[in-house]
């Protein structure tokens, strides 16, 4: 397995992600040494749910426990043995469900909470070569990633189809993980009863990629009651397979606002769900997605994303906040760059901001351009870089 661009915090960690995402196998070749148990396993889920502090007990002095969504109760466990300085865990979920509360309530100030998203695309072929907003690759390397882009946009970055090499292979997989993992599976975790429904949710957050949230929409479609459907959409989110880019209005003080729009965590759920969805929408949520990524990896420093509407309804897509400045983007599927491109971008400076402002434009051509002020960025730049 190749080595993951994780850099994981010392001590206690609890380590989130969707399922098959790579998790286990990141503990178990980093951590070779430790002690591994999972709770997938019957017969330690048993064991565990009769004697938590035996069961946590005997994993010491350090463990990788998995799946420790299944029984968030064992962090009290943890904490006991943690706190007389007998044990070092390293736990994984793939669920936030009662997960993160149980341990803010049980583990506060004791474990670092740690998201390994999906493979980024390029990370399989070693460290990320450069820092996307603020370097350039040179010709060579934008070359070589447009050559293996369209491949990457369909197929994503789950760790076994980034490991298979025939096309058909990466196909099976996508499948397999939509009828077991993405469906049953998460149906299970959140004990949802009604599968089919859930897939009527999926396959509507596919249609509806970057477009604002409307629940009841969502409910028609499944035919669902509105507060079961906002349960299954929380879900999607809890699970790690989506995420939520909230809208916001900015002023002399940043508003936030109750539009929200929902992304697939991975370009490869849209294919397993044969969602028809417009190649300039396709394209937009790749891009977002493989930021959001980096993000929850910690290579650059920004707690959220948002993308911004005006009163008026102008949009940008994407808007983040780090410490030394406010980098604003769009996100465009064309080759050539056109002055409306840019003009929702130009009308942020009339906003007096707390920090430097940085406009850029993502599209699909081959050069690095600097438009009015607004610097224009290869998508293929994003291969291999942080």
């Amino acid at each position: 397995m190749f080595e993951r661009w994780a850099d994981l915090r010392s001590g206690n960690v609890l380590l989130l992600g969707p399922r098959r995402c790579g998790k286990t196998t990141l503990l178990r070749q980093r951590f070779p040494a430790h002690n591994y148990v999972t709770l997938d396993d019957f017969d330690a889920l048993i064991w565990a749910r009769r004697d938590p502090k035996g069961f946590v007990g005997s994993l010491r002095p350090a463990a990788v426990i998995d799946e420790i969504q299944r029984l968030p109760e064992l962090l009290v466990a943890v904490k006991y043995w943690s706190d007389r300085g007998e044990l070092q865990a390293l736990m994984t979920g793939s669920s936030s469900i009662g997960l993160l509360d149980a341990a803010a309530e049980t583990l506060a100030g004791r474990v670092w909470i740690e998201h390994l998203p999906t493979v980024c695309w390029g990370e399989e072929l070693g460290p990320p070569r450069h820092q996307f907003f603020e370097s350039e690759a040179d010709w060579a390397h934008l070359a070589e990633a447009q050559r293996n882009f369209h491949g990457w946009l369909h197929d994503g970055g789950f760790p076994e189809v980034v490991a298979s090499a025939a096309q058909q292979d990466r196909a099976d997989i996508l499948r397999l993980y939509r009828d077991s993992y993405f469906l049953r599976d998460v149906a299970q975790m959140a004990n949802l009863e009604n599968v089919e429904a859930l897939h009527a949710v999926f396959q509507h957050v596919a249609r509806c990629l970057g477009s604002p949230v409307e629940v009841s929409n969502f409910a028609q479609e499944a035919g669902l009651s509105h507060p079961t459907a906002k349960r299954y959409l929380g879900t999607l989110l809890q699970t790690g397979l989506g995420f939520r880019l909230y809208g916001a209005q900015f002023s002399t003080v940043k508003r936030l606002i109750r539009a929200s729009k929902l992304y697939f965590a991975d370009s490869g759920i849209v294919t397993a769900f044969r969602a028809g969805i417009d190649d300039g929408v396709r394209f937009v949520s790749f891009v977002i997605s493989e930021i959001e990524k980096r993000r929850k990896l910690r290579l650059f420093d920004a707690s959220q994303l948002l993308h911004y509407r005006s009163k008026g309804g102008a949009e940008v897509d994407l808007i983040f906040e780090e410490p030394h400045c406010v980098r604003a983007v769009e996100i465009k599927y064309g080759e050539r760059i056109q002055a409306k491109d840019t003009r929702n971008l130009k009308r942020l400076r009339e906003i007096p901001w707390p920090k430097p402002l940085k406009l850029y434009v993502v599209y699909r051509g081959m050069e690095y351009l600097d438009v009015e002020g607004v610097r224009v960025l290869p998508v293929y730049a994003l291969w291999r870089a942080r």
